[in-house]
């Protein structure tokens, strides 16, 4: 984390310092609150508010689609495959369950970097958690992965100093 800091320049550095004092003196949670994103190859830090994050980093809610969580749901009450999938079909629809699981593996193939609905809504609440009386705050900074790299966004959370307090990966 030392080192990722260490790579921003002295601008950036005071802009994470300038934000996470705007977020020191926020009185209460809102949409408008800074969100740094970090685009390592071209070096680029910008301030995103919460309210618009899911647009510029639309989460992969592929997995969420109702065909598919009533297929897992058939699953886990210990019903076969082939039962399972036929019951989607037969509630939902052969071309709708094709769909929704052709849309689901074109986007584990072409990938979102791990940054799926469940990790947004998880870092959405750890976020807002931060308003609760007593809470420490700190800046969320999202390292943007790479086009073509293995591996995800990475999520580091800033104390108001910019020193890291926790790290957690999108």
């Amino acid at each position: 984390m030392a080192e990722l800091l260490d790579g921003l320049t002295s601008r950036q550095r005071s802009l994470i310092q300038a934000w996470a004092a705007e977020l020191e003196a926020a009185p209460s949670w809102c949409g408008s609150l800074p969100v740094a994103v970090l685009e390592r190859c071209w070096l680029r830090l910008r301030r995103v508010p919460v309210e618009q994050l899911a647009t510029l980093l639309p989460p992969d809610a592929s997995g969420e689609a109702p065909e598919l969580v009533r297929y897992r749901g058939w699953i886990a009450a210990g019903q076969p495959a082939w039962s399972a999938q036929l019951r989607c079909w037969q509630e939902f629809g052969q071309p709708a369950c094709q769909e929704a699981l052709r849309h689901f593996w074109s986007q584990q193939e072409w990938g979102n970097h791990g940054w799926t609905l469940a990790a947004y809504l998880q870092w959405l609440a750890t976020y807002r958690h931060q308003f609760e009386a007593g809470a420490s705050r700190a800046l969320p900074l999202i390292v943007l992965a790479r086009p073509g790299q293995a591996g995800g966004h990475k999520l580091h959370w800033l104390t108001p100093l910019g020193q890291p307090m926790r790290h957690t990966c999108a």
